[in-house]
């Protein structure tokens, strides 16, 4: 009767126990198993076009140092919530070799984390071969080609639709892309692009990784060095600089700054309160003009005169309309059904 007893008593503790126990075998075949969790592991994508619909690609190679962690926690923060319909682009950490146990441990686990790493085979310096040491090892570790590469300091802040929108036009080979130095030249052929983001077409990285030219002349100022190796090999026939909309943040570098503006691609030499700054500038104005774009949608779709409205506040603010649908095209769709007072739906 006592052992009946105690069956009856244990029964339900039994019952808890296989209920959770299937529970967790369930959830941990769901993540292990689904497909649209493993497609997501390293990366979260939100509106993100399919790489077949893409026009071109682009690497931008941030060149930095192993040590500043917290920075590339930063900086993937800035990049992951960036995109653009025209073009596929990735953003990857560039470094040598790492030298020390702290090093090896903690940048294993951001490659295993992110696969946002690349590792230089050189010993880390400022104008001692590191750029030509990138460029020229790409075609070599790389799985693919990309139409375009790009330099950038981890001190600047790209925009990436805007960067996307002003290279569409550009060809797609022999181009070298950037902000031209002197600061005060608007005339790309006048001498080299500025480190702080500059691109290049793929013929000119598997050139520089091909030519003598670069080989034996890479000791020195490194951006200055990639304007002269093209210059003596003859290429870069294609060339454009992006100014204004590429500038040093305002007040820190002379003629080379100006102040924000809504159509900027790249703004260089931020501290961490100038990037907090430069973001609350872009994205507030882009609020704004995003409203505008809105009211101009809804203009079309109930024959209202907001649009003209519209129009003339985009004008009066400076804005330009067309690059703020561009870059932020699903908030404005979003405002748009709001406005409507339609039920909002996911873009």
């Amino acid at each position: 009767m006592r052992r009946r007893q105690l069956i009856l008593v244990a029964l339900p503790s039994l019952f808890i126990f296989f209920y959770f126990l299937y529970f967790f075998f369930i959830l941990f075949n769901v993540q292990v198993k689904s497909p649209s969790l493993a497609k997501s592991k390293n990366a979260i994508t939100i509106g993100e076009t399919p790489l077949e619909h893409k026009q071109f690609s682009l690497l931008i190679g941030i060149l930095t140092r192993p040590d500043k962690h917290d920075h590339r926690h930063f900086l993937r923060l800035v990049y992951g919530i960036q995109s653009s319909p025209l073009a596929h682009i990735e953003v990857k950490f560039v470094f040598c070799n790492l030298t020390k146990v702290e090093q090896r441990v903690l940048i294993a686990l951001e490659i295993l984390r992110f696969n946002d790493i690349i590792i230089l085979n050189c010993t880390e310096n400022m104008n001692n071969g590191k750029t030509y040491t990138y460029f020229s090892s790409l075609p070599r570790i790389l799985s693919r080609p990309y139409d375009y590469i790009m330099k950038a300091d981890d001190d600047v802040f790209i925009r990436l639709a805007p960067l996307a929108l002003s290279l569409e036009p550009l060809p797609r080979l022999d181009l070298y892309y950037g902000f031209v130095i002197p600061c005060n030249s608007m005339n790309p052929y006048v001498d080299y692009m500025s480190g702080m983001g500059f691109l290049l077409s793929w013929d000119l990285v598997e050139w520089i990784g091909n030519s003598n030219i670069p080989e034996n002349d890479k000791y020195g100022p490194e951006d200055k060095l990639v304007g002269k190796w093209l210059k003596m090999g003859n290429k870069a026939k294609n060339r454009f600089s992006n100014k204004p909309a590429m500038y040093d943040y305002p007040g820190t570098n002379g003629r080379c700054s100006h102040e924000l503006i809504p159509e900027t691609v790249a703004v260089h030499r931020l501290k961490r309160c100038n990037f907090n700054e430069t973001f609350e500038f872009v994205y507030k104005r882009i609020a704004q003009i995003s409203w505008l774009n809105s009211a101009w949608l809804v203009s079309r779709l109930d024959g209202s005169d907001l649009g003209s409205e519209a129009w003339w506040l985009g004008f009066l603010l400076e804005v330009d309309l067309g690059l703020a649908w561009s870059d932020h095209g699903s908030m404005a769709r979003i405002a748009a059904q709001w406005l409507r007072g339609s039920d909002l739906e996911m873009v």
